[in-house]
């Protein structure tokens, strides 16, 4: 834009419309231009001023002259302009001649407050020398032309040294070459840069971070010639931001796991590189088990390395490995930090740090060899309770540690503290629940002759600890045998302890020979009982958490090898899978019922018959179902890994089982039961049917005799004569035809006689002149088992005998 003259004044260059209150009025004395300064100066918007007579902004005693504007004279006239509230405002107006784009004459008006004077530029220039903050200015060959005193002082120099230099001649390279990086831009493209830089502005300055700013000076035709560059000290804020995500990730990072070790290498992990430049973490050795720490007897206290990491690969400081115990001193830091539960800080040349390496030659040839120069010492206490140390080393970062540093290891100490009792209160638990539901499980199966068995049971490794699973295998008269599995709902010892006294009912009521459902029927009404008893703890005792929502599930399969036939009842429990030899595997259809605890509907059985070495299993929910699939997926895997399983070990069956269907990780615990049916043949199992006729007994005691010959089994010989003879006799006498005879050569003789009356015998001491009362007294001495079975025809009432030699 060219000179211009204003009214009665010498040439000049107008000032900046964006900087002043400034107006155009056209030749008519109509507004045509309007400023925000003239907006902010008279209160009219730029859609209300634009257009209108100039007059309107002129107070009425203001006078007038051409096109209503007051006559301008001298380099400049005060006019009262009238504000848009009604008041009257006293400027200095300025006007400068001008022409539109066609051609027209305008004038530029420039209004300045009278009572403002116009800015002193030597104040101006004083105060920018005097500036106590770090600002410079440079030209477009990136050299510094004006600096403040703040910038003076931060770099060490007089300004007379820094004008004339480029960045790169006054700062180190890594600051330098970002900051001359953003001049270089903020030239190129006007506009401004902001960027943080960490550094020292001088050699022998402190480490800081600054917030740099770069800003275009623009010249009145809007040319970028200079780039002004400001530092603002950030080093706090900074600081304190980083304390604060250092503690987040303490926090969200820290106890990942209920791993006492794996929860102290993720606080070492985390500090590392951010506080420290090596950490030790070593924990009291009682925790590893889970017990409560004590204190320590000796002189020395031995603390195991729970976890150690470093900026260096391979964590060359450290002296010991994981794991392994480091025998402290009793007058070392880490031993008076874990005595008095107070942290410390400590340069190397502090006495308590020179005794300490006077006393462990090796571990101050670490501190020689490393350069460390400042150690923090932290106790790990949770819930009133020391549990170890951490050890913070610095030595690749100069800066030594601070009160600050130890206020933010303490409150990282105190957190991971925290994490690490969780873990050791976990461990404790779940190894107490482990060592409950062991001792409840079987720890070996029984030998007998229906089935083989291979079994399987993986506790969950979760927070929410053991559950309720169990399973069992209970011989039963007749060479039959029971697969029983089940599921306590919830986790915890209450679920182990549960599970414990249903898997006791189921046996016992076994024992009784109870049909399937029956004996869930009894069952249930159990889990109705031991909930009832929970409900009154919980309202006698309010303090205690207990949970009064019991229900469980179970699968009770009965398979007879001489029948060859399985019955089964289940309560809510997932169907045993069937493999039948030469078939595609199947899951039986057993009426589900309701689970225990449940109650409202009756349990229903259902049978089918197994040929010799097919393939029974049960199992948990646990194996068919988990957060990487669901029930229906799990369930057709199953099948799926069912589909060959040929005739190999039952354990390699196991094997596959578990570990195609099952994750690293289990969330719920498994039971797992195979077993593989046998038969008895006719070879095996010997029948006769009675009359009523007492003259019989004889001969039934004959046949007996002849059938252990041909067994060769004549060491049992007396003792099943005298058995079957007492227990035909009995028959006969007190029970109702049809009476059966039956001898079954297993892994025991085992003798049994049926009759059609349901009425079964006790067994009482007779008295001296009793004529009777002492046949199943005999019975009893004789035989190693005995007992009474009832069934739909009746009962049946059988004795079995130890084989000395095994069958062969």
């Amino acid at each position: 834009m060219r000179d211009v003259t204003p009214l009665g004044g010498s040439p000049g260059v107008p000032p900046d419309p964006a900087d002043s209150a400034t107006a155009v009025v056209d030749d008519r004395g109509i507004v045509t231009g309007w400023s925000a300064g003239a907006e902010h100066l008279l209160g009219y918007p730029y859609d209300e001023a634009v257009g209108s007579p100039v007059t309107r902004l002129i107070a009425p005693d203001a006078g007038g002259g051409r096109n209503g504007l007051p006559t301008l004279n001298g380099p400049g006239t005060t006019v009262l302009l009238r504000h848009r509230d009604g008041r009257h405002v006293k400027v200095l107006v300025r006007a400068y001649p001008s022409v539109d784009h066609e051609g027209r004459t305008q004038r530029f008006l420039v209004a300045t407050p009278s009572e403002q004077p116009p800015p002193d530029p030597v104040t101006a220039d004083e105060a920018f020398a005097q500036c106590r903050l770090p600002v410079m200015v440079y030209d477009s060959a990136l050299r510094a032309v004006r600096a403040t005193a703040g910038a003076v002082r931060i770099l060490g120099l007089s300004e007379e040294r820094i004008r004339g230099r480029r960045v790169t001649d006054i700062l180190p390279p890594h600051l330098c070459e970002r900051i001359e990086d953003g001049m270089g831009r903020v030239l190129a493209t006007g506009e401004s840069q902001q960027f943080h830089v960490r550094g020292r502005a001088r050699r022998d300055a402190p480490e800081k971070v600054w917030s740099v700013t770069v800003s275009p000076l623009v010249t009145p035709t809007g040319e970028v010639r200079h780039v002004e560059v400001s530092a603002l000290d950030v080093t706090e804020q900074h600081l304190a931001r980083e304390r604060l995500a250092l503690l987040n990730d303490i926090s969200a990072q820290v106890g990942s796991t209920l791993d006492v070790m794996r929860t102290a290498q993720e606080m070492a992990d985390v500090i590392v590189g951010r506080l420290a430049d090596f950490v030790t973490v070593d924990l009291l050795d009682s925790l590893y088990r889970g017990d409560e720490p004590k204190p320590s007897t000796t002189s020395s206290v031995p603390l195991r390395r729970a976890a150690q990491q470093s900026v260096l690969p391979g964590v060359p400081e450290a002296l010991i490995g994981l794991g392994d115990v480091d025998d402290y001193p009793e007058f070392a830091p880490p031993v008076r930090c874990l005595a008095t539960g107070r942290s410390s800080l400590h340069g190397t040349q502090d006495e308590a740090i020179r005794n300490w390496r006077r006393a462990d030659p090796e571990r101050a040839g670490v501190v020689r060899r490393f350069g460390i120069h400042s150690i923090m010492v932290i106790p790990l206490r949770a819930r009133g309770i020391t549990l170890g140390v951490a050890v913070l080393v610095r030595h690749q970062r100069e800066d030594p540690f601070t009160r600050d540093d130890l206020f933010l290891a303490e409150e990282i100490g105190a957190r991971a503290a925290v994490a690490v009792d969780n873990a050791r209160r976990y461990t404790l638990e779940r190894a107490t629940a482990l060592a409950l539901q062991r001792s409840l499980l079987p720890s070996r199966l029984s030998a007998q002759d229906a089935v083989e068995v291979a079994h399987r049971y993986l506790p969950a490794r979760t927070r929410a600890g053991l559950g309720g699973d169990w399973f069992d295998v209970i011989p039963l008269s007749g060479a039959r045998v029971a697969l029983v599995v089940g599921d306590v709902v919830g986790h915890g010892l209450r679920a182990s302890a549960t599970m414990g006294r249903l898997r006791t009912a189921v046996r016992t009521l076994a024992d009784v020979e109870l049909p399937a459902d029956e004996l869930l029927t009894h069952l249930d009404d159990l889990v109705t009982h031991l909930a009832a008893e929970e409900d009154s703890t919980a309202d006698h005792e309010p303090d205690l958490e207990v949970s009064t929502d019991l229900v469980a599930t179970c699968l009770y399969v009965v398979y007879d090898p001489i029948s060859r036939r399985c019955t089964a009842a289940s309560a809510g429990h997932l169907p045993p899978a069937v493999v039948r030899p030469g078939s595609p595997p199947e899951f039986a259809d057993v009426p589900p019922g309701p689970p225990l605890g449940v109650g409202g509907l009756p349990f229903e059985t259902a049978e089918w018959e197994l040929p010799p070495g097919s393939l029974l299993t049960l199992y948990t929910d646990g194996l068919v179902q988990d957060a990487g699939h669901d029930l229906g997926n799990g369930l057709e895997e199953l099948l799926r890994c069912l589909g060959h399983p040929g005739s190999g070990p039952l354990e390699t069956l196991c094997d596959e089982l578990v570990r195609t269907l099952l994750p690293a990780r289990p969330q719920d615990d498994v039971a797992l039961l195979v077993a593989r049916t046998r038969a008895f043949d006719a070879g095996r199992v010997a029948t006769w049917d009675l009359s009523s006729d007492p003259a019989l007994v004889a001969d039934a005691r004959a046949q007996v005799l002849a059938k252990l010959d041909a067994w060769h089994l004549p060491d049992v010989a007396f003792a099943a004569e005298l058995v079957v003879s007492e227990l035909v006799t009995n028959a006969i006498r007190y029970g109702q035809p049809p009476i059966r005879l039956r001898l079954i050569r297993g892994a025991a003789l085992i003798c049994e006689v049926s009759d059609g009356s349901g009425t079964a015998p006790h067994l009482r001491r007779a008295r001296t002149y009793d004529e009777g009362g002492r046949g199943l007294l005999l019975v009893a001495q004789l035989a190693q088992r005995w007992g009474t079975r009832h069934h739909g025809g009746g009962k049946t009432i059988w004795a079995e005998f130890e084989l000395t030699e095994p069958d062969s």
